[in-house]
């Protein structure tokens, strides 16, 4: 009885300073773990994916892009390769340009992109430090200069897997309420908030809710809404 009353009384004091001290310090932690975890438990889809996509890309199945990521001390975005599961062929016109990207987008491709498997990758994002489980979502470098002030406060934090935008719709809503949840999201980091944004999307995966492969430009020009 008193074994069990300590096991309790144990979680409870984890639990209490899990979420005092989740921004500072349990988020990377639990970013850690649970990246290990998955990259483990997942090495068999991993596996088939890499000889799968090895056969459908003809040749490298992975896909590399430089990203920005959370701000250092020199309020600089310090920039990271991201990997994913390529979905895209490299083929080429006659002049030797890629061919444009609905082109290149295969049924195959178009399958990782809808189920999210072509995201797996991110794990080792994740397990090194790029990026977080939730967050808000790595964008492209080119559009940093586009960003208002209050914009450029995503990047206060490490970049997600999944974030805040992606369980309000993901590349269904406009640029402007993307950057809105994403800022509004860095103002509150809390272990709830992000075992509920964890949670949904997992729920949106599994029913294919709020995806489209498409995702518009981002110029810079939409006003806050």
């Amino acid at each position: 009885m008193i074994v069990a009353l300590d096991i309790v009384v144990g979680i409870v004091v984890l639990l209490f300073w899990s979420f005092m001290l989740y921004r500072q310090f349990f988020k990377r932690f639990y970013d850690v773990v649970l990246s290990l975890l998955a990259i483990v438990l997942l090495s068999p889809v991993f596996l088939v994916l890499i000889v799968l996509g090895a056969i459908k890309m003809k040749g490298n199945p992975f896909f590399t892009q430089l990203r920005p990521g959370k701000k250092g001390k020199d309020g600089k975005e310090k920039i990271f390769k991201l990997v994913k599961f390529r979905s895209m062929t490299c083929e080429k016109d006659k002049d030797g340009n890629l061919l444009p990207d609905e082109k290149r987008l295969t049924s195959y491709g178009r399958k990782l992109r809808a189920t999210s498997l072509d995201e797996l990758p991110e794990l080792f994002n994740i397990l090194k430090g790029d990026m977080s489980i939730v967050g808000p979502r790595p964008l492209l470098v080119r559009y940093l200069p586009r960003y208002s002030e209050q914009q450029r406060h995503r990047h206060d934090v490490r970049p997600g897997l999944t974030g805040l935008a992606q369980i309000h719709g993901r590349n269904e809503i406009s640029w402007a309420k993307k950057m809105n949840l994403d800022v509004q999201y860095v103002e509150n980091v809390d272990l709830f908030e992000d075992l509920k944004i964890l949670w949904q999307t997992i729920a949106m995966v599994i029913m294919h809710v709020g995806i489209s492969i498409d995702c518009p430009e981002f110029t810079g020009t939409e006003a806050d809404e």
